[in-house]
């Protein structure tokens, strides 16, 4: 995975990584047990801060979505959730809310919406069965 920042962005550099890291999972391009550039070898590639690399793979290890291990490198860990099911639907129902009132206040339909989920959805790798009970 090529990793990129722009640095004309509002965006602090370190979350543009953690977004393109979580991204690259979502989308399977990145898998459990990948190694990821180093913090130097990244500052370097993206001429960027090593701070700011290193900031973000703590932020990411801190989530359980990165692991270090000491000598070895940076991996992307496997996952693992350590909250019920009620509470991830709870978490995901409050980013949809937040979804919905950005369609709305762009003008689109709800129909308009779910044509465009559906044209989307299959650039990302959900999990094909359900890991636990409601």
């Amino acid at each position: 995975m090529q990793f990129q920042c722009d640095t004309t962005s509002r965006k602090p550099i370190y979350r543009q990584l953690i977004d393109q890291v979580r991204r690259g999972i979502a989308r399977g391009q990145l898998q459990p047990g990948d190694r990821l550039p180093s913090v130097r070898q990244l500052s370097r590639d993206l001429v960027v801060n090593p701070n700011t690399v290193a900031r973000a793979y703590t932020e990411l290890e801190r989530e359980g979505t990165l692991l270090t291990q000491q000598g070895r490198g940076v991996f992307v860990a496997e996952p693992g959730n350590d909250l019920t099911k009620k509470a991830r639907r709870k978490q995901l129902s409050e980013k949809l809310d937040l979804l919905f009132v950005e369609a709305v206040h762009l003008g689109f339909s709800a129909g308009e919406l779910l044509t465009m989920v559906q044209d989307r959805i299959g650039q990302f790798a959900f999990v094909t069965e359900e890991k636990d009970a409601p």
